[in-house]
């Protein structure tokens, strides 16, 4: 029978164990949490809600911005921030990546999307124009992954608390980060918490114009 030397076991086992900690991450790329856009004007927040993933504006780095550029009056002077960017992403089958429409408030127009998790600081948004002249750009991620909200969960909410009981919102970001990132939800100012229960996200009735 073939013997391997101790030390060359020694030496397959850590192996091992090395590949299983780089190649776990990759399997998990998770889109959720806080991120901010390229221009470093605004952090969103992107949850899983209604079965899919959605993203909504949770910070501005110029506070009382409006959708002034949006083709639809109405919508002229609604605040930017709570306001939905990504709609309805998918799951894509067989890769870690979602599709479906991001909202550019720059022109007030929607663009087919897909959103993809790069490590798990970046997050890249590619958004065509009738599938052509795509452009994109890359997030990078300011707080950490969140779990599915309670407004998304039936179990967490037969198992939510009472009213007047104390109650943690689980589609807003968990108060824990790594080391050099902000905290970028549960902190002080952060006025939107669960994403989930946003009027545009809870009852959809179309996507923005």
């Amino acid at each position: 029978m073939l013997h391997c030397p101790r030390t060359f076991a020694r030496t397959i086992a850590f192996s091992g164990l090395f590949l299983a900690t780089v190649v776990t991450p990759a399997l998990a790329a998770d889109p959720t949490g806080d991120w901010k856009d390229a221009d470093g004007f605004a952090n969103i927040r992107v949850a899983q809600c209604n079965g899919n993933m959605w993203g909504a504006v949770v910070w501005e780095k110029t506070p009382g911005g409006k959708d002034k550029n949006n083709p639809d009056p109405a919508k002229q002077t609604r605040p930017t921030l709570g306001m939905p960017i990504l709609i309805d992403m998918k799951k894509k089958v067989g890769a870690d990546a979602w599709e479906g429409q991001v909202y550019n408030a720059k022109d007030g127009q929607l663009y087919s999307a897909t959103i993809k998790p790069v490590g798990i600081d970046q997050l890249e948004i590619q958004g065509c124009v009738l599938g052509f002249l795509c452009g994109g750009q890359t997030w990078t991620r300011v707080g950490p992954p969140i779990p599915v909200s309670a407004a998304d969960n039936p179990a967490a909410k037969r198992a939510a608390p009472k009213a007047g009981a104390s109650q943690k919102t689980t589609g807003s970001v968990a108060p824990a980060s790594k080391p050099g990132q902000k905290p970028a939800a549960n902190a002080s100012g952060d006025t939107i918490g669960d994403i989930c229960l946003l009027p545009d996200i809870a009852h959809p009735t179309r996507a923005p114009e």
